[in-house]
């Protein structure tokens, strides 16, 4: 997997775990975050549903940054944990962080993105109930496919969102040139966001950046990935690290 020299675009913080990881199994990276995260303020309805977080049968988080935000209001309001209600995470780094705190979290094995959570058996079962009342810990817009599916199967489905991704603000050839400099040969989005500041920012150069390799983590992200003519498109079935890992050893790469 040496000859891969890829460039990463998640937050910053998770860029720089990343790229650790990546030069102990001696793959290059340049970091060129493309996400942002902003905590979103606190407001009366957030504060309303924290403290009547016992009556949710369940509560499912989808982000890391949700994770670590949805903890913030739970030392706030829940010092003693609230009891009773099963946690759910889309991906197993988002699971990790909730379990570490002491939540009683599920998450799916086969994949980290919504399709996988919403096939779990315990997510059937803590529905199964009369009326069941879900709560979603999420960022400001994305797709609504977990709400619109938990509905469809007879849940009450209430959201909130905690924070906003934005993109950073580069110069217009800061991507251009960091991709030429380093000699970078694969790109890497972890979410249909991060791809969309990856088109913004590529502006005309885009012709010539879709023709590299582009590691995707869903198949709804490589679908969005196409419209744009990308040629190349790895689904890493995942956004973690180790589905990357596993799909840059999967792929032929430029060493092969």
């Amino acid at each position: 997997m040496s000859g891969w020299r890829l460039l990463l675009t998640r937050p910053a913080e998770e860029c720089a775990a990343l790229a650790a990881t990546l030069e102990a199994q001696r793959i290059h990276s340049a970091s060129l975050p493309l996400l942002a995260i902003e905590a979103l303020a606190e407001t009366p309805q957030q504060r309303t549903t924290m403290l009547e977080l016992d009556r949710y049968a369940a509560v499912v988080v989808v982000s890391k940054p949700a994770a670590r935000l949805a903890l913030e209001l739970l030392r706030r309001y829940w010092p003693q944990q609230p009891a009773g209600q099963a946690w759910f995470s889309v991906g197993a780094a988002t699971g990790a962080i909730l379990a570490d705190y002491g939540l009683d979290v599920s998450w799916s094995v086969a994949g980290d993105d919504s399709e996988a959570l919403l096939a779990l058996p315990r997510l059937a079962k803590a529905i199964s109930a009369p009326h069941p009342k879900v709560l979603i810990l999420r960022g400001e817009g994305g797709r609504e496919l977990i709400a619109d599916t938990l509905r469809a199967r007879g849940a009450h489905v209430d959201s909130l969102q905690l924070y906003r991704r934005y993109l950073p603000e580069y110069p217009r050839d800061r991507l251009i040139k960091l991709v030429r400099s380093e000699r970078l040969n694969a790109m890497v989005v972890s979410s249909g966001q991060g791809l969309q500041s990856l088109r913004e920012l590529a502006g005309f150069e885009w012709s010539a950046l879709r023709e590299l390799p582009l590691f995707v983590p869903s198949p709804r992200v490589a679908e969005m990935a196409a419209a744009l003519g990308a040629k190349r498109i790895v689904d890493c079935r995942g956004a973690g690290t180790a589905a990357l890992l596993a799909a840059l050893r999967d792929t032929p790469g430029p060493a092969s």
